[in-house]
């Protein structure tokens, strides 16, 4: 068993309301200065910067993980992960499915830049991207399993598009077993306002939507990882994250 620092909640420049210097060579730059382990890249609603981002990733000796910020019919952000690549691709497929398309307003929201591994400009999404979905939170669930991948409210201790303040309680159905907590010093806090997150292990990540976000390497999961490979940590997080281990 080993520590391994993690940040699961990362916006690219193809986030509307995250920075263009975003780019997926900068943030694992940025991870290998803040001595983060793995990070998954979450933009909203899409996972097209994933592929670019793995690549930068492994160049940085990060392990690098898929994954997108959904936004259910109910305005509720869900951090939604995968354990392979062309998982989360498909997954991603299916969520053009389910989006109401609003043109996007570059002026207001930003560029939406999709990008390579080398940072360069190879499309962008004309359609705005962080608006809701028409999957509901009970659905959520259930098509991310479709692809193999664990899904979690975000930032359940925020005003904006968490869980509690949407819904004005963490709900029992659908049973999550883990959620997302942005201030980690809320952690006591909310377990007890809340007793069903005392059976819920909560992940304490930045969102960062720039690059001065991204937090030093403070929150830590212990991962069997012998004989190592980071497809082995990957594999063995995920069975820790679906409560396998």
């Amino acid at each position: 068993m080993s520590r391994y620092t993690y940040d699961f909640h990362i916006h690219s420049c193809l986030s509307p309301c995250a920075d263009n210097d975003m780019t997926p060579s900068n943030i694992a730059g940025m991870a290998t200065l803040a001595g983060v382990n793995i990070m998954a890249l979450t933009d909203h609603n899409t996972v097209k910067n994933c592929p670019a981002f793995f690549k930068a990733a492994k160049q940085n000796g990060i392990i690098p993980i898929a994954g997108m910020e959904l936004t259910t019919a109910e305005d509720i952000h869900v951090v939604c992960l995968f354990e392979k690549l062309d998982e989360a691709l498909q997954f991603g497929e299916e969520i053009e499915k389910h989006r109401i398309l609003i043109k996007n307003r570059t002026d207001i929201f930003g560029d939406q830049l999709i990008m390579d591994e080398q940072d360069n400009i190879i499309g962008t999404d004309e359609y705005l991207l962080s608006n809701a979905t028409d999957i509901s939170i009970d659905e959520a669930p259930i098509i991310v399993g479709r692809f193999n991948g664990v899904c979690y409210p975000a930032h359940i201790d925020r005003t904006s598009n968490g869980i509690i303040a949407t819904l004005g309680d963490f709900p029992p159905t659908p049973d999550f077993n883990l959620a997302e907590i942005y201030d980690a010093e809320k952690i006591e806090e909310y377990r007890y306002k809340y007793p069903i997150l005392g059976e819920k292990r909560l992940l304490v990540s930045s969102d960062a939507h720039y690059l001065w976000d991204i937090r030093d390497a403070e929150s830590y999961l212990e991962i069997d990882d012998e004989p190592y490979s980071s497809d082995l940590v990957r594999k063995n997080l995920f069975k820790l994250l679906r409560g396998e281990e």
